[in-house]
């Protein structure tokens, strides 16, 4: 395999890779490269609603999101607080990693790591919410939630993976570990 840059900013590193497909044949692949990972955080009030945010992404348009963003040179979990506290305008005493992911595989070098937080508060520094896009941001229900997925409201690829790791971490799903355990 060779390749060769062909495009590259201060967020991404496109490559095109010159590759041997699965049968043998020679081709192309074009590999778009996250410079920094992302952090997902699936916050949880008291009230066992989920903190969603109203984000206007540039290349999909509005659509409710988890907090999330660019770890940046942090480590994940200051990241994750930072996140949490720049989109949604909450802090949290309680954090817990729920492991990695890792979006749009078929084409990107794209890792994130999850974090569940519980204990919410407001932050004690205001956000201008707005220079990130985010024109609302909402504590939904569980069942809520699941209703706007099922039909189509939450359609974030990122979202929807935080979400299982979630939902199976405070056993709301078959298989997944009991309350409290």
């Amino acid at each position: 395999m060779s390749g060769r840059v062909v495009h590259e900013n201060p967020w991404i590193v496109v490559t095109q890779d010159e590759v041997v497909r699965p049968d043998g044949t020679p081709g192309t692949y074009g590999v778009v490269e996250l410079r920094s990972p992302a952090v997902i955080v699936v916050a949880i009030t008291d009230d066992d609603e989920v903190v969603l945010v109203r984000c206007d992404r540039y290349t999909t348009g509005p659509g409710w999101e988890v907090p999330a963003g660019g770890a940046d040179d942090d480590d994940p979990l200051t990241a994750a607080r930072r996140e949490l506290g720049e989109e949604a305008g909450l802090v949290a005493e309680h954090w817990r990693d729920l492991g990695p992911v890792t979006s749009l595989n078929g084409v990107c070098r794209a890792p994130g790591r999850v974090f569940l937080a519980r204990g919410l508060r407001p932050a004690p520094e205001r956000v201008e919410q707005a220079v990130e896009g985010i024109s609302e941001v909402r504590a939904v229900p569980w069942a809520e939630l699941l209703g706007m997925v099922a039909a189509g409201e939450v359609p974030d690829g990122e979202t929807l993976a935080a979400l299982l790791l979630a939902a199976v971490a405070e056993g709301r799903v078959a298989g997944g570990p009991t309350p409290g355990g």
